[in-house]
């Protein structure tokens, strides 16, 4: 994508991005709802209408600030409301509930290969159609892959730190559930000291090799 300019790197982008974060959120509030908690319901949260969940900051900001540094990009929204009170087994359900979202990313990562594929179909005959979907395609592949393995990382608040806290035993994931006030921060600085990327980086290029084998792109 370096052939492209900024504005039109942020136009590829913007799409995969919003898609990417409103449907990990609304898979968490839909999956709640089938396990008995309207609560992402009553409160308007499962919509694909992005406004409902965009985050300033996580969705707008930070993602447009990584974009333009050229580096690990990644972002979040408004955290979908879940009652966990209300869910008929929530040890068990929330794990269920927590994991709906990355389940998300992957199912969205093999729609963005379908849309590389039809890109390079249509490339020689349909130009301009064929480039802006084969790099909104790889955008779309390499975010929702990043948001899969970034959330799956056993560190409350993310999916990954609630799937452990639910199949930990009683007392342990009582004392594992308190990181999470701290949860953000040790994420920052992972970012910052450039661990979270030698973390997550050679997982998410196993995944995305995956997928272009699979393909055959």
């Amino acid at each position: 994508m370096d052939e492209f300019s900024l504005m039109q790197r942020i136009v590829v982008w913007s799409l995969p991005v919003i898609f990417a974060i409103t449907v990990h959120e609304v898979a968490h509030g839909w999956v709640a709802k089938q396990l008995g908690d309207p609560t992402a319901m009553m409160m308007g949260r499962l919509t694909l209408n992005p406004i409902k969940h965009i985050d300033p900051i996580g969705t707008i900001v930070v993602p447009l600030v990584l974009l333009m540094l050229g580096g690990f990009i990644f972002g979040w929204a408004k955290p979908v409301p879940v009652t966990w009170e209300n869910l008929r087994k929530p040890k068990r359900d929330m794990a269920l509930v927590a994991i709906a979202g990355p389940a998300a990313n992957l199912i969205m990562a093999i729609l963005w290969a379908l849309v590389i594929k039809f890109s390079l179909l249509v490339s020689g005959t349909m130009d301009w159609l064929a480039a802006p979907l084969l790099a909104m395609g790889q955008a779309g592949i390499l975010i929702n892959v990043i948001l899969m393995v970034l959330n799956l990382l056993p560190l409350p608040p993310l999916d990954g730190g609630r799937i452990a806290t639910s199949l930990l035993p009683g007392p342990l994931s009582y004392k594992f559930s308190r990181i999470e006030p701290y949860g953000f921060f040790i994420l920052l600085g992972l970012l910052a000291t450039g661990l979270l990327g030698k973390i997550l980086w050679p997982l998410v290029e196993m995944i995305i090799a995956s997928i272009q084998l699979i393909f055959r792109f």
